[in-house]
């Protein structure tokens, strides 16, 4: 499996997760379970079948997430030095061409993109079209309402 690039917070997140399974989710499952099993017959025990499908869940996200943590090449932007230009967890200021308005993205991994808070997916149309870019350059996105353009105002690695 080929490496994930993911920023620092975003390998932080996922660890913090991953400690929530294992030492809240998991324990409270397994306690579930055992007080299904106390009420008697499992074959029509709706809390049970409850439980042990809440159970496959947990256990199916931990492996996922240790999957993805295991393989993840941790990106560090204040560290970044790209002189000036787009890259992985770059922070990007860019102007609408059409409408003047102004947004900021920051180019972010799969599990970490966010559109509220800014953050989109390094493999999304915006951000390939952005990758490379440097302040003045202008960056051409397909999107659904056809084709947008964004000047980029500013880059920086924060």
């Amino acid at each position: 499996m080929s490496t994930l690039p993911i920023t620092k917070r975003g390998a932080e997140s996922l660890k913090a997760e991953l400690h929530k399974l294992k030492t809240v989710e998991r324990p409270w499952v397994i306690n579930a379970i055992s007080e299904a099993r106390a009420q008697g017959d499992l074959s029509e025990n709706a809390e049970y079948e409850a439980a042990k499908d809440r159970q496959g869940f947990i256990e199916g996200r931990i492996q996922e997430v240790e999957g993805k943590l295991s393989v993840a090449q941790i990106i560090d932007p204040a560290t970044l030095d790209a002189g000036g230009r787009v890259v992985f967890g770059a922070t990007v200021d860019l102007e609408d061409e059409d409408s003047g308005q102004a947004v900021q993205y920051q180019i972010v991994g799969e599990d970490e993109a966010d559109l509220k808070l800014g953050r989109v997916n390094v493999s999304s149309p915006i951000a390939r079209a952005l990758i490379g870019k440097e302040v003045g350059d202008t960056a051409e996105v397909n999107a659904p309402g056809g084709i947008k353009r964004y000047e980029v105002m500013a880059v920086s690695y924060i």
